[in-house]
């Protein structure tokens, strides 16, 4: 999962798969990103703002995520700028914007971005939504709708970072499951499998008593 990995890595990664034109507009967007990220005049988007849209066409769909989070990096983008390039971006920029969130923003402060892309019924926005920016600063009322909007969704509950450090212990969780597997049983249609894996983990005891942002949790 991109989320995991470092910008580091994620530049190592695509060194090794860009082919040379597509590496060296890579290094001229970072370096780019680097010298001069504000914008360049009243009215007028920052040039790294720019690169984010042209990169699945310079280096490829299959790269585009990886690449954005490095421009992302690259030019320090606050939650201003990270807000502006989600509200005004593509589908894939957002994914971008959700992907690069942990490694950009140190506090809850971009929190309404996860929370949005939760709201949606785009399964990929929904997915990266939920990487460890969200496994960390979410709080556990959101976080337990989160994981049964995976549900409603078919969005893989593997999608769901530290799903087994938070989901032990949650008699909340297990109740709201409990819930939706009786309704789904009413009506006649299946329960997800995805559904039983998340009710087993809650049965477990809960890992440590350590909460959102390293606070002792006050929820049973």
């Amino acid at each position: 999962m991109i989320h995991h990995r470092t910008p580091t890595d994620l530049r190592g990664h695509l060194n090794t798969q860009l082919a040379g034109d597509a590496r060296a507009w890579l290094g001229r967007a970072l370096d780019e990103a680097t010298d001069r990220p504000g914008p360049h005049g009243p009215g007028h988007l920052p040039a790294w703002e720019l690169r984010l849209a042209e990169a699945g066409r310079r280096c490829g769909t299959e790269h585009a995520d990886a690449v954005r989070v490095l421009i992302l990096h690259a030019a320090h983008a606050d939650t201003d700028a990270l807000t502006r390039v989600y509200r005004q971006g593509t589908a894939d920029e957002r994914r971008a914007v959700l992907h690069a969130l942990p490694h950009l923003v140190p506090g809850p402060d971009a929190l309404h971005l996860v929370e949005d892309a939760l709201r949606t019924n785009d399964t990929r926005l929904v997915a990266a939504a939920l990487g460890p920016y969200a496994a960390r600063h979410l709080a556990p009322h959101h976080w337990r709708h989160a994981v049964l909007k995976c549900l409603f969704t078919a969005v893989p509950v593997d999608e769901i970072t530290d799903l087994t450090r938070r989901a032990p212990g949650d008699g909340e969780l297990a109740r709201m499951l409990g819930d939706y597997a009786e309704e789904r049983t009413a009506a006649g249609r299946p329960v997800p499998e995805d559904l039983y894996r998340v009710l087993a983990l809650t049965a477990s005891p809960p890992a440590d008593e350590i909460g959102i942002d390293g606070k002792e949790s006050k929820e049973s």
